[in-house]
């Protein structure tokens, strides 16, 4: 006879929440499973990595030349969280445009794609509407014309859009040197041909009949890519941004490509750059093998990556300060002690078990406080850091 007993899974966290007052805090503020946040707040670590990005951001605004960069480290130390860092950051300059690559994909027109939807439909026709002010503003008196003013104006009659959009294709065609990719950005403000613009100007491909009606004639495939690239960095220049910067992450899974489809993505990034010898800045986040091995064995490439900064792995010091950072995000009142809950045992003991890692620093002082607070403990000694708690204790 078979067992038929029924198991309810108890998923009530009410009665069960893990209380962290006797630390001074009000919560865990360790990521159980640690992933670089898209805007973080703190940067551990590493000054001399962030300097030298600094001086690249600073060297590219000022000189509005182009550099590129790439920050190699293993996994789990922190390259993710450089790049959104330096990323988050920037987008608050006005004199910079920022787009944001999680990985480069199976070849250029995956980067390509990404970035495009990093910078979102809306914002690229923001652009257009800045671009059409600019030539209102060549019409009129006018000194001052955002793309909300322009809206307006298009809105309210003041300005028919049947009167500027031929000249904006003419004015465009010139800019980009790519008739087709003016024609659709023009079309991203006509509501009946929006959604196809965006489509072919993120390459995912539209059938003939809908691009006729936008009079495009070639579709957005991968041997156009750089020139669209290179098309909207000559937009954004003319609308007076002074670098475009873009952040590429997981680059090391060009490592996994086959060789031809890497040689078609380096020496595709190749020809942007030498496209753009003004006004782009790149940063990649790669692993330092799959890196090695690009310099290597892609020179043309390589040669053109003006810096590589490398992230180490953390000293003891800087894991308590990185402890110590985290728990000051959580403290209910300023009397506890700094590392309070961890002792200087559990921090060396961290240290050790995590070889200095971030991402492992971070979940191994997750899982202590989690059983330290379970198991009624004033303080994380050695042992408890070298204890594993289950995932639904927090809860």
């Amino acid at each position: 006879m078979t067992d038929s007993t029924h198991y309810t899974l108890d998923i009530d966290h009410t009665n069960s929440r893990l209380n962290y007052s006797q630390f001074g805090l009000e919560l865990n503020p360790f990521p159980y499973s640690p992933a670089a946040n898209a805007s973080p707040d703190l940067y551990f670590g590493q000054p001399e990595v962030v300097r030298t990005i600094e001086q690249t951001i600073r060297s590219a605004l000022e000189s509005e030349k182009s550099r590129h960069l790439v920050v190699t480290g293993s996994y789990g130390n922190g390259k993710s969280h450089t790049l959104r860092y330096a990323e988050s950051h920037l987008r608050d300059n006005p004199d910079a445009f920022v787009g944001y690559v999680q990985q480069p994909g199976e070849g250029l027109a995956d980067l390509y794609r990404e970035f495009m939807h990093n910078v979102t439909r809306d914002r690229v026709e923001d652009l257009v509407y800045e671009y059409l002010g600019e030539i209102i503003k060549d019409r009129t008196e006018r000194n001052f014309i955002t793309a909300d003013i322009t809206k307006n104006l298009i809105d309210d009659g003041s300005v028919l859009l049947s009167d500027l959009i031929p000249e904006a294709i003419d004015r465009l065609s010139d800019l980009t040197q790519y008739p087709d990719f003016a024609r659709a950005l023009v079309h991203l403000v006509y509501d009946e041909t929006s959604l196809y613009a965006w489509q072919w100007l993120t390459g995912e491909g539209i059938r003939y009949e809908q691009r006729k009606d936008m009079e495009i004639h070639s579709a957005l495939d991968e041997g156009a890519v750089v020139r669209a690239f290179t098309a909207f960095t000559n937009l954004l220049r003319a609308l007076d941004f002074k670098g475009v910067f873009l952040f590429v992450d997981e680059f090391e899974r060009v490592g996994r490509l086959s060789p031809t489809d890497t040689q078609a993505v380096l020496g595709g990034l190749r020809h942007l750059f030498d496209q753009n010898p003004e006004g782009l800045c790149t940063f990649f986040g790669c692993a330092p093998e799959v890196w090695q091995q690009v310099a290597s064995e892609y020179h043309a490439f390589a040669e053109r990556i003006a810096e590589e900064v490398s992230l180490r792995p953390l000293t003891v010091e800087e894991v308590e300060s990185l402890i110590i950072q985290y728990l000051e995000l959580a403290r209910e009142d300023n009397t506890t002690s700094a590392s309070t809950p961890f002792s200087d045992e559990a921090i060396e003991t961290i240290h050790e078990r995590s070889d200095g890692n971030i991402r492992r620093v971070l979940s191994i002082s997750s899982r202590a406080l989690d059983t330290a607070a379970r198991q009624g403990q004033s303080e994380i000694d050695s042992e408890t850091a070298l204890l594993k708690s289950s995932v639904g204790d927090r809860f």
